[in-house]
């Protein structure tokens, strides 16, 4: 495994680390819409977690994470899949 690669796995470890910490124990969705920060801020780990994905893909097809495309896939939507409503 390159030193790349370990970076982009810490950069994944890191933002699940992050989304845990910025959820209450009691999960509550509607309290989650909300909550533009806390919201903004999941929304920002997800890319991260996604592109890290994104770029070990590129130089290790192989690696064994679970549903890698799906991650990959939801930071697009998050990215580019937003509608703005006038």
């Amino acid at each position: 495994m390159t030193r790349e690669v370990l970076s982009w796995l810490l950069d994944i470890l890191k933002g699940i680390e992050e989304i845990e910490s910025f959820l209450p124990t009691e999960r509550n969705f509607f309290e989650f819409q909300t909550d533009l920060k806390t919201k903004r801020a999941i929304e920002r780990n997800l890319e991260i977690i996604g592109e890290a994905l994104s770029r070990i893909l590129k130089v290790q097809k192989d690696i064994a994470i679970s549903n890698k495309e799906k991650i990959i896939g939801t930071r697009n939507r998050i990215i580019h899949g937003y509608v703005r409503f006038m």
